[in-house]
Order: structure tokens, then sequence, then C-alpha cells
């Protein structure tokens, strides 16, 4: 390229979302562009040369959020022609016939499983002064074989895979990821080693149900012995997973999460709802006494397990009580937290034709109870940890209020968000390094640890993390790697691809 030319990757949705966008941003830098967030302020433009948009379909009002944001976008674009917008992601592979129809000025559209295009569909825009659309209806090559930029120094995203083999009601994810495409283990493990020779200390395996990993090679027993796998490697010290699905989770997963000790005491495991019917009519293939008894069984092997979940209010044909089904399943469960959300339709989805659409104002009371219940529940567990002695990783930027109350933060093992406090003369820890501190108050969706202050427990840990972040300092920006190349597939090249004929426009 002739100029110097910049990038802004814009995400939003789930974790896939997230690391598909570390990806994005690493294919950018790649091709000769430049993260706008490195330019200093007297020379950062209004706008970026490249702006791109990794979508999501799943979230209530996605497709306003797009085209709101598209809209903002159209100004700068009229003053800078050459300006690029590229919109990817979920949204782009629902959308891809109405996204230039409704935003002309728009120059790519690109769908989940042909993100490493984002280049050369740049460019063949460009060129062609016309806008490019590109969705491919099958996975084009795992993703981890693409450059990536990623946002952490000391904390990385892992695919074990992509994709999803279930058919729930309210989802339309399968129908725009695909079916579940698993990597080899020797590829995962071989990544993470790398991210460790890097100063990564933390590491989080991805997937739509990360516990069915396996299927696609026949091995129902993977993904626990991929938990193990991890536990021997030095320097790894902390490892999570999302999501796992109720239905396929085994008590191999269970004994390897209690037994391999880098593997942090927390569950993310969504339960959707606690009515049978409901969950028969979402087509969760699991009952609440099924996702009951993995609770109670979890705890008993693991008994400080922070336990979170996913749960719909709302949904067509809900009862009162039906309602009462999932609050009572809350009540039992104990949840450290939970993402609740209010039914919204999803076109394209069966659950949005069905019958028996709960009124908005049902729906919003129903809504208001639970979380009422959840806070009440977060805040007695929290509680419970007072007095306790808890090890933080700490993070850059965790707490909003942390310059005012001269506090740090970061995540417990089992992910709870803390604020602690550093005694006068005390070890100022960097990100990535480990902090021992006393949990003095709890509070509904946090930990204090002021216990320092009062002369209770405060140990910094250096650790390889640290040093990865103490090491960027002079990056363009500050802390963040820059781009590691794709990690190669292992054993026979599969066979190329065809692709699809790109949509018209």
């Amino acid at each position: 390229m002739s100029e110097l030319k910049t990038y802004d990757v814009r995400t939003h949705g789930c974790q896939m979302n997230v690391h598909d966008s570390e990806r994005l941003a690493g294919l950018l830098e790649t091709a000769g562009y430049v993260d706008v967030a490195s330019m200093a302020g007297d020379q950062q433009p209004e706008a970026a040369d490249v702006v791109v948009f990794n979508t999501c379909a799943v979230r209530e009002n996605a497709d306003n959020k797009l085209y709101g944001n598209l809209g903002q976008l159209r100004e700068a674009k009229r003053h800078n022609p050459d300006m690029q917008i590229a919109v990817g992601g979920c949204m782009a592979q629902k959308d891809r016939e109405t996204i230039v129809q409704r935003a002309p000025w728009v120059d790519v559209v690109f769908g989940t499983h042909n993100i490493g295009s984002l280049p050369a569909l740049l460019d063949r825009a460009r060129h062609n002064k016309r806008a490019e659309v590109e969705i491919l209806e099958s996975l084009e090559r795992f993703p981890s074989t693409l450059p990536t930029r990623r946002d952490s120094a000391y904390a990385a995203w892992v695919s074990i895979s992509v994709g999803c083999n279930n058919t729930c009601t309210f989802c339309i994810v399968p129908s725009l990821r695909g079916k579940e495409a698993d990597r080899r283990p020797g590829e995962i493990l071989a990544e993470i080693q790398a991210l460790v020779d890097q100063g990564v200390v933390e590491v989080t395996l991805l997937g739509q149900n990360v516990n069915t990993y396996g299927v696609e090679f026949g091995d129902r027993f993977a993904f626990g012995k991929l938990l193990r796998a991890c536990g021997a490697i030095e320097g790894l010290e902390r490892v999570r997973f999302t999501s796992p699905h109720p239905a396929a989770f085994t008590d191999d997963v269970i004994a390897a999460m209690a037994e391999t000790p880098n593997v942090m005491p927390t569950l993310h495991m969504p339960l959707q709802s606690g009515s049978d019917k409901v969950l028969k009519d979402m087509r969760r293939s699991y009952r609440s006494e099924k996702f009951l008894g993995i609770i109670d069984r979890v705890r008993e092997q693991i008994p400080n397990a922070a336990i979170t979940t996913d749960i719909i209010v709302g949904f067509p044909g809900e009862t009162e009580e039906d309602f009462a089904e999932t609050l009572r399943v809350v009540e039992q469960s104990r949840f450290s937290s939970a993402f609740t959300f209010q039914y919204s339709i999803r076109p394209g989805t069966p659950a949005a034709t069905m019958a028996d659409q709960i009124p908005k104002d049902v729906v919003q009371e129903r809504f208001l109870r639970l979380v009422k219940l959840q806070d009440e529940i977060s805040w007695a567990e929290n509680r419970a940890l007072e007095g306790h002695t808890v090890e933080v990783l700490v993070a850059p930027i965790e707490g909003r209020k942390d310059n005012a109350t001269s506090r740090m933060s970061g995540r417990a093992r089992d992910n709870r968000l803390v604020h602690f406090s550093i005694p006068s003369g005390g070890e100022v820890p960097r990100p990535g390094d480990m902090v021992s501190c006393d949990v003095t108050y709890g509070a509904p969706h946090h930990l204090v640890a002021d216990g320092a202050l009062h002369g209770g427990t405060y140990a910094v840990r250096r650790t390889a993390g640290g040093d990865a972040w103490a090491s960027l300092q002079d990056a363009p920006v500050p802390g963040k790697p820059g781009v590691s190349l794709g990690m190669p597939s292992i054993g026979k090249p599969a066979t190329a691809p065809v692709n699809a004929p790109a949509c018209g426009v």
C-alpha cells in the first residue's frame, strides 16, 4: 500500500465474535493497515480508513444497532470517499442480500465462514468501485490458521470447534455458523503451547458447545481428555471454557475439572428455562431434573465452584406455572450470576412463528422478578466469601472506579470480579500478575478486597503474563501484542472447498 491506512474493528456479540475480531485485526495488519487506536491523539483521524463491523444476529435489536452505526458513518464516507466499510459476522451471513440495499455506502459484506477473505474483498471493492458481497455456506478453513492480533498479553481465546449440531427453536446460530467442526487435539495443544511461550497464563477454550467436542472424530470423551492435557502444559496457570450444553455434559468432564489443578472452579451452564414443557418447546434435550443433577455433582466434586447460567424469560407459551418452575430451579441452583434475557422474536427461527407469544408487559414483569431473585442469591453467595483469601489475576482495566478508589481489579479463580486495595508501601502488581488478598465485602456483582489496609493478606506473585504485559508498554497500543501467525494444520491437507459464487448486489 502506498500510504498508511488505518482500521477499526467494532465487535458485537459473543466470545466467538471477539476472537474472530482478533483474527480480522491480524489479517488487516498483515495487509499493511494500522490500528487507529495506535495513532496519537493529534494524528488520529475522525474515522479509520477501513471500519469493520463484526455483527451478531442473536441479541435483541441487532439489526437496528447495525444500521444505526452504519448511518453514523455515512457522513464520514461522504467527506472521505476512499473510506471503506465492511460488515461481517452473523448478521452479514443472515442478511446478505439486504445490507447493501439498505446501506449502499457499504463496500464489503462477508460471512462467518470466510473471514480470511476480508483483505482481498477490500482490494476488489476498491479496484472495481462497487460493493463486494461474498458469503460461503460452509467453512473455508478453520479460523485458527489465520493471523491474530490478541487483545491481551497474558490471556487468550482458543477455538476448539466451530458450529453447532443442535436445533434450539429460539436460536439462529446453527444456520449461520454451520454444523460442528472440531480441531484435532494436537493442533489445539500446539496453539496453547505457543501462547504460553509468548507469556499467556490463562486460556479460554471456545466452542458453541465445547463439551460435544470430539463428535466429528468419534470420541465422546475427547473434551475431558483435552482438559487433562491442558494440565500438563507447564506455565499455563488458568484454563476456562465456554459454553457447554447440559444435554451432553458428562461426569468425566466434572472429574477432569476437579482433578486438573489449572482448570478453574467455574462453570457456565445455560439453563434457559426451568420448565420441562418450555425446555421441550425450545428443543433443549434435557429436563430440569437432569440439570439440577449436574449442578449437584459439580458441587460434590468442586465445592467452591462458581456456576453461572443463561435464562430466557417469556418464551412463547410460557405460563405463570412454567415461570415458577424457572424460579424454583434458580433458587435450588444458587448461581453466582446469571445472564437473563427477555425473549424477542428472531426471524428465521421456529419460535418466531409459534402461537402464544407472550405480551411485552408480562415478560417485563417476570423478568424483573427473576432479576430480583438472582441478585439476592448472587449477593448472598458473594457475602459468604467475606474473610476468605482469593487469588486475583490482575487486569489493566476492570473497574470503572479503580482510579477514584485507589484500587486495582481482576478475576479470582472462580471468575468473580475483585476490586482490591494496595497497602501503603506495598508492591504494585502488573496486569498479568497474581495477587492474593482478603475479601472484606461481597457486593451483588463483585467482591471488594480491602483487607490489606487492615493488616490482612497481600502478596504479589510476578508471572510470565506480567512480564509479557510489561514488555509491550512501548508497543503502538501499550500492552497489546503484535500479530501472531496462524497455526498450521496437522496431517494431510483437506481437499480445497469449492467456493460458492458470490452473491450479486
